[in-house]
């Protein structure tokens, strides 16, 4: 019994302290526009991991002394696109996401079952003293009807375009460039926040030193925000509490 109540308990601790956390930042800003947050190291950051995936073997470049560009190159005196940590290069973000999925399930099943005992091993004589009103030839009779009707439908249409520079934070033994960026945009006193991470390869920078967030592998990218809007778009702490650990 202990243990039953424990989890949802847990998760209302960890669920209060959260709301708490948001609850503190949010009230040290009433009458303020939200503050922005302070330019970091990306690599500094407590949840920081480095990325590890499997990695070709490695390759010893063949040497061209006598040649005037080297590979990879888009420019004939130097390259300029980001290559080495530390360096910046610009995210297109072009996300439009549109789908519609519907479902419709109908099931019906009807059962019935009867027996009779004119003959029952010798006893029936006996089941009849026992039930003098019985009837040997409607004995037992069972039935059972099952209907299931579903239908549901879900659309949802998204769609984000916007730009902004990343990072280089790491360099994959490969030559891939795991990379990181964050945009923050505060209008009145409600803040817009863009955050991109994800993998590239060199060869899909481009001449501009952009880079398409389609090309980008294992893209994390989120769009949100908080402020004055955003509060009033969303439940309440305790109501958010509420929908998740009441089982009804």
């Amino acid at each position: 019994m202990k243990t039953a109540f424990r989890t949802p308990l847990l998760l209302a601790a960890a669920g209060l302290s959260l709301a708490g956390c948001n609850t503190m930042n949010r009230l040290s800003e009433v009458g303020e526009a939200p503050k922005t947050s302070k330019v970091n190291d990306p690599t500094q950051n407590p949840n920081y991991r480095p990325v590890s995936l499997p990695m070709p073997a490695p390759k010893t470049a063949a040497a061209n002394p006598n040649s005037l560009w080297r590979p990879g190159a888009r420019a004939f005196f130097k390259d300029n696109r980001a290559g080495e940590v530390g360096d910046i290069l610009t995210i297109k973000v072009s996300i439009s996401d549109s789908s519609t999925l519907s479902n419709k399930t109908t099931e019906s099943r009807d059962n019935s079952e009867g027996t009779s005992a004119l003959k029952l091993l010798g006893y029936e004589t006996q089941l009849f003293k026992l039930f003098p009103n019985a009837d040997a030839s409607n004995l037992a009779s069972m039935g059972s009807t099952h209907d299931v009707t579903g239908d549901g439908k879900i659309t949802r249409s998204e769609a984000i375009n916007t730009t902004l520079a990343a990072v280089i934070i790491q360099v994959l033994p490969n030559g891939n460039l795991v990379l990181a960026g964050k945009q923050e945009v505060r209008v009145n006193s409600e803040l817009r926040e863009l955050t991109v991470s994800g993998i590239v390869r060199p060869s899909d920078i481009d001449s501009t030193n952009t880079v398409s967030s389609e090309k980008i592998a294992e893209a994390r990218i989120t769009y949100g925000g908080r402020g004055t809007l955003s509060d009033l778009q969303q439940p309440r702490y305790g109501q958010q509490l509420f929908d998740i650990l009441f089982p009804f």
